[in-house]
């Protein structure tokens, strides 16, 4: 059947479709643009971007945003990244030569921009993975990665998975630098409960990472090489004490916490009631803590939100690591 005679036919008919992306932590403090994990809170709600894909009404696509953070997004639908998703999607199911119909897509931006929880990844994952499963899965799952990395870089200034790995596939995902392969699941404490908290700052991506020395000492990266290292046998070996012993970030943190306000004074608040390991999520200025029990853990959001938070869109979650990633719901 030639193209023409494909654009010729009524357009398919087909059932419209919700996707929901989790929040995530970059880095997990020990490895710098090599370590992600995502997050759902344990009282199951959703915390991430959800994208609603269906049939457009007219013969354009359609673009609508809401959710809690929508108003921070771009006013111009052509620099929306959900749009920008739909293009790139769109020039891909061209290359497979299918049929491309006009859709409609709905965004709830419910993760705060610029927060370290991964915000520019959750709206890319969702808009890919929920167009793709629209078309009935087109696009094989390194295909989908591959696209949704390019995508996240154009906002954060530079392509890396840590954020966007963990929110598609789920768990804590390994970033692999070379070869076929983009990340490696790593084994997880189950028992563990990490504790997030979103002031209501604003840091951007792109100037947390300028802040960042050029260069670093050899020293730095000994240290910095064996605590990932370390950290990673004890996943696999579920030692705790050793895990979490080693999370402790020689790259970004030093150089980061003249952003955050009262960062030291929560960190040693927290360390104080038992804290596994306490660090920056991602870029920041999200702060995460990881705790034993949830004892600890509600006292760690009682600390968070009355010594962290800044503003009324501040948030704390008692989560644990989400093992599903992007699903439909």
């Amino acid at each position: 059947m030639t193209q023409a005679t494909k654009n010729s036919q009524t357009k398919q008919s087909r059932d419209p479709v919700t996707v929901f992306a989790p929040i995530s932590i970059g880095n997990v403090s020990v490895g710098f643009d090599t370590l992600g994990m995502a997050i759902s809170p344990v009282d199951d709600q959703l915390v991430g971007d959800v994208i609603h894909v269906s049939e457009s009404d007219t013969e354009h696509d359609q673009l609508e945003c809401t959710g809690n953070f929508q108003q921070f997004l771009p006013q111009q639908k052509e620099a929306n990244i959900i749009w920008q998703c739909l293009q790139e999607f769109n020039q891909q199911l061209q290359g497979q030569d299918i049929q491309v119909e006009p859709v409609k897509l709905h965004l709830e931006k419910n993760t705060p921009i610029c927060s370290g929880l991964g915000s520019s990844a959750c709206s890319v994952v969702a808009g890919i993975y929920g167009l793709n499963e629209y078309y009935n899965q087109p696009l094989a799952q390194q295909q989908l990665l591959e696209l949704m990395g390019d995508l996240e870089a154009k906002i954060s200034g530079s392509l890396h998975f840590d954020n966007v790995a963990p929110c598609y596939l789920g768990g804590m995902q390994l970033m692999i630098p070379e070869g076929e392969k983009i990340s490696q699941a790593i084994p997880v404490f189950e028992d563990v409960y990490w504790v997030v908290c979103y002031p209501d700052i604003k840091v951007s991506t792109r100037f947390a990472r300028e802040i960042l020395p050029e260069q670093y000492s050899r020293q730095d990266l000994v240290t910095y090489g064996g605590r990932l290292g370390g950290f990673i046998d004890a996943c696999y070996r579920q030692d705790k004490a050793q895990a979490f012993s080693l999370v402790k970030d020689v790259v970004a943190e030093p150089y980061r916490t003249t952003l955050l306000t009262n960062f030291e004074l929560v960190k040693n608040s927290l360390e104080s009631i038992g804290a596994l390991a306490v660090g920056i999520s991602g870029s920041g200025p999200t702060v995460f803590g990881a705790f034993d029990t949830f004892e600890q853990a509600e006292q760690a959001k009682d600390i968070f939100d009355k010594q962290y938070i800044r503003a009324s869109n501040g948030f704390t979650i008692i989560g644990k690591t989400d093992s599903e990633g992007a699903r439909r719901i």
